[in-house]
């Protein structure tokens, strides 16, 4: 049944109800502000509140009144995560080392999301600089799944999936390094999308700057679908910003994916582990899309050691990070991300020169092989989501077998790919697929998430 709250509503039927007079921004505001006082003290999804946000729909409500909308998403509850700049808001980035001073202009995302109206509520939590996956940072805690609080929802986005999953709005920002929109959904129950490398500029450019992507986190593809039409603007600033292409990305997303080449893939240059559950998905999913008329089959791209090769880009990165504050403070650090720094801070420059040859091996492998096949499909995350409050004693080891096995090599190729809810695991935590396409292909994986959505709708956590 359509949602009646309008706190649960997608972002498209909160724009069909203020273009029939039925809902006003400001009455939406209110049903998700509500919630969120009612529900996050458990989960823990935000940062911030914004004070603004009453205002920004006052003035949405105003232009809806006489017909003058000023843009797709104008009135539309969103949230930024804390890894990227709202002007009047200080960028934290989870951690108790960063300046407390707020930014003075919006990130282009942002600046994309408000050009077509959208009301910013607040900015979600991440893990420090955005470095692990479990939810939990030094300066905010622990954030926590709405399916069961006991776990995690996933990181670094941890408080846009949270959000997303607890009804907190329909469209929330979060950034992709490694996984870190896409292993969230998957832990969350909801739709993560990592546009092709460039897709949505970003800026200031972080520890991962060029792998890493900002997306959506919404509760259904054409929402992300909507969601990206706004954010993907051309913006000077980023120097690897694609030239714009105005197009709505939900044109052409009921397509589906009759007569597409699908591979499923089971190795993504090295034996990824992944549970029973999460191959039960897969071949789940196989089957919604053969009998939507595609042609799926297994195949092998050939991939390099896509884990030999991401592993030394983080390790060294964090390092470089750990490096540029004074020994005196870093202390204060999260104790996981010092660990990776001290291991992985030594690559030597031909070191770093072979591995960015390999991962161009990697793109050129799947370039080569999105000759011949539309999509691939293959696990988001090896298992369900972890216990929230579990210790992390390697996360070196982790980053490779329990975190991001699955869906690095796509920031390494700088492929789209997405996130898509497959049903629950035996204990009734969400399970997940991941669909990627040839670069520049971000329709073709919004066309097959949607096919998948249609055939398993997805519920809510149940959470009144």
């Amino acid at each position: 049944m359509p949602a009646t709250d309008p706190a649960l509503m997608t972002a498209e039927d909160l724009l069909g109800h203020y273009a029939r007079r039925s809902l006003s921004p400001v009455e939406a505001l209110q049903a998700v502000t509500e919630r969120v006082a009612r529900l996050n003290p458990s989960i823990n999804a935000f940062a911030v509140m914004t004070s603004q946000a009453l205002a920004a729909a006052g003035e949405s409500e105003a232009r809806w009144r006489i017909g003058r909308p000023m843009g797709m998403l104008d009135g539309v509850p969103v949230t930024v995560k804390d890894l990227i700049d709202l002007a009047g808001h200080p960028t934290r980035r989870g951690s108790r080392l960063t300046d407390a001073a707020p930014a003075t202009d919006d990130a282009p995302s942002v600046a994309g999301l408000k050009a077509e109206g959208a009301v910013v509520i607040g900015k979600t939590t991440t893990t420090e600089f955005g470095w692990k996956s479990p939810g939990d940072c030094p300066l905010h805690g622990i954030t926590r799944n709405p399916w069961n609080p006991a776990h995690t929802p996933g990181g670094s986005s941890a408080g846009a999936a949270a959000a997303a999953a607890a009804g907190f709005g329909p469209l929330h920002i979060g950034t992709d390094g490694g996984g870190s929109i896409r292993i969230p959904a998957a832990w969350s129950g909801v739709v993560g999308l990592k546009p092709s490398f460039g897709r949505v500029p970003q800026w200031p450019l972080g520890a991962f700057g060029h792998v890493a992507v900002a997306g959506p986190l919404t509760r259904g593809v054409r929402d992300a679908a909507l969601m990206l039409s706004a954010m993907a603007r051309f913006d000077l600033r980023d120097p690897y910003s694609l030239p714009d292409d105005k197009r709505d990305w939900r044109d052409g997303i009921e397509e589906g994916v009759a007569e597409l080449r699908v591979a499923v893939l089971r190795r993504p240059g090295f034996d990824a582990p992944v549970d029973w559950e999460g191959i039960a998905a897969v071949e789940d999913a196989a089957r919604m899309l053969m009998e939507a008329g595609a042609e799926v089959e297994e195949a092998d791209p050939g991939l390099p050691d896509t884990r030999a090769t991401f592993a030394p880009i983080w390790g060294v990165a964090l390092a470089r990070l750990v490096a540029s504050f004074p020994e005196s403070r870093r202390h204060m650090l999260d104790a996981g991300l010092l660990d990776v720094a001290r291991a992985m801070g030594g690559l030597s420059a031909i070191d770093a020169a072979d591995i960015e040859a390999t991962r161009i091996a990697a793109a050129h492998a799947m370039a080569r092989f999105h000759q011949t096949y539309d999509l691939v499909l293959c696990p988001t995350v090896p298992a369900a989501a972890p216990l929230a409050d579990a210790p992390l004693t390697d996360p070196v080891h982790a980053l490779g077998h329990e975190w991001a096995p699955w869906t690095f090599v796509f920031n390494l190729t700088r492929q789209p790919a997405i996130a898509v809810p497959m049903g629950f695991t035996a204990n009734g935590l969400p399970r997940s697929v991941q669909l990627a396409a040839a670069l520049y292909r971000d329709d073709l994986v919004l066309r097959a998430a949607r096919t998948l959505e249609v055939a398993q709708p997805f519920p809510m956590p149940e959470l009144e």
